[in-house]
């Protein structure tokens, strides 16, 4: 296995992802700020959080793949959300349990930051995701 998650003994718990990851393996795989906007550039899913986020997974997942990748690999996820508030976790999570099991998103997640900002690529993307991955 590349990748090992693991939450050492007297870390902060309960989170719904791991503290660190382990990784080895010669290929690393970065996979750009991806948001909610299908192939031919469209938004999806105007103003809702958890759908935005669940788009963006997909088309993480799809640079993923590209690089024979898959979420199993990844090391590191990172998270832009705009207008971030304590109220917009339940959304949060929401957007990614619901490709969680479509994507092969391990549970609990691998490393990650949730950055709150106050504007991303265009006024209507609420979330960008990237991802590290490693690959033998």
């Amino acid at each position: 296995m590349t990748v090992e998650l693991l939450t050492p003994e007297g870390m902060f718990q309960p989170v719904p992802y791991h503290h660190v990851s382990v990784s080895t393996g010669s290929r690393l795989v970065h996979v750009a700020g991806q948001i909610a906007r299908d192939e031919a550039g469209r938004a999806v899913a105007p103003g809702d959080l958890a759908g935005q986020l669940a788009h963006a997974l997909r088309n993480t997942a799809r640079g993923l793949a590209g690089a024979g990748a898959t979420f199993g690999d990844v090391v590191r996820l990172r998270f832009f959300v705009t207008r971030w508030t304590p109220e917009s976790y339940p959304a949060f999570m929401e957007g990614i349990e619901r490709v969680a099991d479509e994507l092969g998103i391990p549970q609990p997640l691998p490393p990650l930051s949730a950055i709150g900002v106050d504007c991303l690529f265009e006024p209507d993307v609420l979330v960008e995701v990237e991802a590290e991955a490693i690959l033998d």
